[in-house]
């Protein structure tokens, strides 16, 4: 049999362009081929004992629409939003924990009045943020990195204390390598049109108020049984047979008779010799993967896939009870700025954040080491993990005693990394994947890493191929 779409990768960009391909092109035939035991990548659940806890992302925002639209157009309603209270986040400064100042929004301040006022900035670091509306506008529309761009417009002490630990590990990533024009292009575009971020904010006074007030968590949902319950629904949606897991392709290549005839354009052989043929191939295997299927069809292609770094993170997930805190934990969680040397990125609060995360009386805590910026960390034994996790939550949290349990989620290797230069790339890529018919890539490496983006990746592909 030859089918009209194969896919191969069966993670939440692959879910999505199935379900494209099934609602725009019903009568048309497809597979989608995972090499695991489970479709969803990197979204999983693990359900124990009454706490619910999510292995990598644990929500995503309806502000981008395209999440949400899958929801609707499947069926799927059982979202919920973040808990009303407690709608803060902390930063540490000097070992102390210290909220996040409303009055800043990524890397705009909305609210300068709320900034100046904040104890997490000195007076000089707050005189020139000030001083930002004075600063010479950069014309240049060439790419810059985070931390360039941050510390020309808004100091040092605000890039170090605010805007490294926020955006940073947004992305898992170095901020003196990560890419303006791939991952937060308006703030460039706001230094052209109106010279100052600050001036950007007062341009755009209403937005600014949402954004200082906290409304912004509003956008935030999260499956209300976990990820692994909105994967399987997806699933659900697509005709027994549409999927095969364990499927491991070894080798991809043109068929000798592709044409317009009908017969198969490609040939993709599977670890263990079956052969399977397709008339159109979607690759949404992470871009290292993907450069070594198609090395022998295109080097050239391969050599830009390949060309994109990816780094690990490991996640220490511990469940506690809730009075071995002397911290009220009243935010839904912590960051780290690299500059206070701590051996943790981030405690995400999960059970404060979302209902439903812990029973009565417990709490559950992801406690994130490693990434781009402390690689050697991924590499720790789990016992070292695991006292460093419990260390640090005594130190800032005030933990008495040792968790009720604690998991070890390895992600080595996962998280594309936007380096400097990286939307020259993707354009490469793009340019050089079309020079292949009935062809394309999608995925979290490209044009986006959050849940809606894969979503938007995954259906824009396949309109393209059926076009």
């Amino acid at each position: 049999m030859t089918f009209d779409l194969v896919t191969v990768g069966g993670g939440i960009t692959g879910l999505s362009a199935a379900l494209r391909m099934q609602s725009e092109a019903p009568g048309q035939t497809q597979l989608v081929l995972e090499s695991s035991d489970r479709c969803g990548g990197v979204l999983d659940t693990i359900y124990r004992d009454g706490y619910l806890i999510e292995r990598a992302a644990d929500m995503f925002t309806t502000k981008l629409p395209w999440a949400k639209q899958l929801c609707e157009e499947t069926g799927y309603d059982d979202l919920i939003t973040v808990n009303p209270e407690h709608r803060r986040a902390f930063l540490i400064r000097n070992g102390k924990l210290t909220p996040v100042p409303e009055g800043f929004s990524l890397l705009k301040p909305v609210k300068l009045g709320k900034m100046l006022f904040a104890p997490l900035l000195s007076v000089a670091g707050k005189c020139r943020l000030l001083y930002e509306r004075f600063v010479p506008a950069r014309m240049d529309e060439s790419d810059e990195s985070l931390a360039s761009f941050a510390q020309r417009r808004l100091g040092r002490e605000v890039y170090e204390r605010l805007v490294q630990p926020l955006i940073g590990g947004i992305y898992t990533a170095d901020p003196t390598k990560l890419s303006m024009l791939a991952t937060l292009p308006q703030f460039p575009a706001m230094e052209r049109q109106y010279g100052s971020l600050i001036r950007a904010a007062m341009k755009d006074s209403d937005e600014s108020e949402k954004l200082a007030s906290g409304a912004r968590y509003d956008h935030f949902v999260t499956p209300r049984q976990g990820f692994r319950h909105f994967i399987d629904h997806l699933v659900s949606k697509l005709p027994a047979g549409t999927i095969r897991t364990g499927a491991k392709v070894a080798a991809i290549a043109r068929e000798d008779n592709a044409g317009d005839d009908g017969e198969a354009n490609w040939r993709i052989e599977l670890e263990g010799g079956e052969a399977i043929h397709a008339r159109r191939l979607l690759l949404t295997t992470p871009a290292h993967a993907t450069a070594e299927l198609v090395r022998p069809l295109d080097g050239e292609l391969a050599d830009e896939l390949a060309g994109i770094p990816y780094a690990g993170s490991t996640v220490i997930v511990v469940g506690c009870r809730r009075d071995q805190f002397r911290h009220p934990l009243d935010g839904f969680g912590i960051v780290a700025p690299l500059v206070e040397k701590r051996r943790i990125l981030a405690i995400s609060f999960s059970s404060m954040k979302f209902a439903g995360r812990a029973p009565d009386g417990e709490v559950l805590l992801r406690v994130f080491v490693g990434g781009a910026v402390q690689p050697e960390f991924n590499a720790l034994g789990d016992d070292e993990l695991k006292q460093i996790a419990c260390e640090e939550m005594q130190d800032l949290l005030g933990m008495s005693g040792e968790p009720i349990w604690t998991e070890i989620v390895r992600w080595g290797n996962h998280m594309p990394q936007y380096h400097v230069g990286h939307v020259d790339r993707v354009e490469r890529i793009k340019s050089l994947s079309d020079r292949h018919a009935n062809f394309a890539i999608a995925g979290a490496a490209y044009k986006g890493v959050g849940i809606p983006f894969c979503i938007r990746s995954g259906r824009a592909v396949v309109d393209r191929l059926l076009t």
